[in-house]
């Protein structure tokens, strides 16, 4: 509707103004003259407005035919979006098969670089934009070799999640699903062992033996009760055999892991040059990482002067540490999933009461602790797909303490009231449900399927700190912290990002980091760390916070300051989730100063 309704404004102005050009040529008559006298042209005649490209049908069947390769190459990511004709199909994840996908990313991106811009409408052009942008992020991929590096990518497709948690169908037809999934998850663990170089870095190992060893336990003990109630004894024979086979592949892959600990080594790094690729080719950062790494400790330390100051009215003349312990020790009573869903409700109030951005429909999400196999990080959130037909519930995770940490470091990890609030504020309300809110409504179909890294991670964490400052608690000295705490989290993962990646920093260095200045206990401190080994981008939680609110107030300065920051915030998802710097030129267009930062 918005494309036809711009062409259809474009139409009715040349109209008016073709209308308006036949009014000024007159006719006079004088006596004693024959003939008609015109009157001479004064300056120069208006050009002709250049007519606007209609939209290019053969643009939008090229983003459909991607979009269905798309889903077909790669099932979890067609499943999760709700495409249930793939369900239990996995990726060819084989040498040939990454060759052969790695091959229809790089024919896409030369097919839309090859379309000519000149021939799409405005909102064409900017997804255009948008695909090859997302293309050559997923291509870096293939670049940086992860598949021949990181364990941890061969566990998403194998996720049975959307299968048990989502009620899109009949839990005998989603059984049905989980057996086909079964039966091609060996090909997968297959192709782990067949790709990974090794020796392997020692973080990745101990993450990956964490997240197989709990596929392995939870198909042995909790997948079965899932479907008990069932009926039919030829689906219960199927499943049994295919969850026998899937256990034993589970733990043939643990034991094949382990074996590699002897070897493992600490030869996780990036290094500079790759690095620099991965801020360029998957969210167009062409900042310097040295002036990156300034910026980030910049934040690092506006945010640890605030926490200091807030801490004097805590606990005057004592210790940060100190403060941050009294905050934290303020568990929540029912425990963190039973306190987040009541959370939600009065963050919900909240966002309705000061009406800072739009919440569009009626989708609510609930909350569950985390499956045992995705425990590597506190909180996360599972969103339905778009094409879901049946009104499916978004689900916030929330990971318990690991059983094997010591009783003083499993206490520590469950969070603070304060401190959750702000997680629940980042995961659900304003942050990435909302996100999701708007950008299943995105006027591209791009826009709706794909969300990048610091768009969403940046919106999210960006939202903590916006929604104390419109006053979330306003005055709350304990409820600051617990923003705080969360900022500092993410400056120190931006820093251990640049740190591990591209100067040599090591993992313990990293953990002490996260203890000293991140204030995070024995276990996040590790957990954090290790992340940071495989997971370099999580740099992207303060890098686009930062880039988000740089163009807030470059957009707002001539539209009101903060009165427009709804209006802001509203246009900003709307753009679905593509790299920051492209939302910027698109919101500022001329206006814009080039700098992010």
């Amino acid at each position: 509707m918005l494309h036809r309704k711009l062409v259809f404004v474009g139409v009715v102005a040349a109209f008016v103004f073709a209308a308006a050009c036949g009014k000024t040529e007159s006719k006079s008559s004088n006596k004693g003259k024959s003939g008609p006298v015109t009157k001479p042209p004064v300056g120069k005649p208006k050009p002709k407005p250049k007519a606007k490209p209609k939209r290019n049908a053969a643009w939008d069947k090229f983003v459909r035919r991607y979009i269905l390769a798309s889903m077909k190459a790669n099932p979890h990511r067609g499943v999760s979006a709700g495409r249930h004709e793939l369900d239990g199909l996995v990726p060819d994840l084989s040498r040939a098969g990454l060759k052969k996908e790695e091959a229809r990313l790089r024919k896409a991106l030369a097919d839309a670089k090859a379309f000519d811009a000149s021939t799409l409408n405005a909102k064409q052009v900017f997804e255009r934009k948008y695909m090859i942008a997302r293309l050559e992020g997923d291509l870096f991929q293939f670049d940086s070799k992860a598949f021949e590096r990181v364990p941890f990518l061969y566990a998403w497709p194998i996720n049975p999640t959307n299968y048990i948690q989502r009620d899109y169908a009949p839990l005998a037809t989603r059984m049905k699903a989980v057996v086909k999934l079964q039966n091609n998850i060996p090909s997968v663990l297959a192709a782990a062992r067949a790709n990974l170089h090794t020796p392997m870095p020692k973080t990745y190992l101990a993450v990956s033996l964490g997240i197989f060893k709990g596929y392995a336990s939870f198909f042995k003990a909790a997948v079965p009760k899932v479907f008990a109630s069932v009926k039919g004894d030829d689906l219960h024979k199927q499943f049994d055999a295919a969850n026998k086979k899937t256990v034993a592949a589970f733990d043939d892959f643990v034991k094949w892991l382990k074996a590699q600990l002897p070897e493992a080594k600490n030869n996780f790094a990036l290094g500079p040059k790759l690095y620099r690729e991965m801020l360029v080719k998957t969210e167009m950062v062409t900042t310097p990482v040295a002036e990156l790494e300034k910026i980030g400790e910049a934040d690092l330390e506006r945010n640890t002067a605030t926490l200091k100051a807030e801490c004097k009215r805590i606990a005057p003349g004592k210790p940060i540490k100190t403060c941050v312990h009294i905050v934290q020790a303020d568990k929540p009573k029912e425990g963190p999933v039973e306190r987040a869903k009541k959370q939600l409700a009065e963050l919900e109030a909240f966002l309705r009461k000061v009406d800072i951005v739009t919440i569009p429909g009626t989708e609510r999400a609930t909350v569950h602790e985390a499956p045992p196999y995705n425990r590597f990080n506190f909180a996360y959130i599972n969103i339905p797909g778009l094409w879901e037909k049946k009104q499916v519930k978004a689900v916030y995770y929330i990971a318990p303490p690991d059983p094997k940490w010591t009783k003083k470091e499993r206490e520590e990890y469950i969070p603070g009231e304060w401190d959750l609030l702000f997680v629940s504020v980042h995961e659900v309300w304003p942050g990435h449900f909302l996100n999701y809110l708007h950008a299943k409504r995105a006027a591209s179909m791009f826009g709706r399927l794909f969300v990048g890294y610091a768009f969403s991670e940046g919106w999210a964490h960006y939202t903590e700190e916006m929604m104390w400052n419109v006053g979330l608690h306003k005055g709350n000295a304990k409820a600051h912290v617990g923003q705080l705490l969360n900022a500092l989290l993410r400056n120190v993962r931006f820093l251990a990002s640049i740190g591990m990646h591209t100067e040599g920093m090591t993992v313990e260095a990293a953990e002490k980091m996260f203890l000293d200045k991140a204030y995070q206990d024995a276990g996040n401190a590790r957990q954090q760390a290790y992340r940071g080994t495989m997971d370099p981008g999580y740099l992207n939680y303060t890098m686009g916070k930062l880039m988000i609110r740089k163009l807030r107030d470059d957009w707002c300065k001539s539209r009101g300051g903060r009165k427009c920051w709804k209006k802001f915030h509203d246009t900003f998802l709307s753009f679905g989730g593509p790299p920051i710097p492209l939302v910027r030129k698109e919101m500022l267009g001329a206006a814009d100063d080039g700098k992010l930062f």
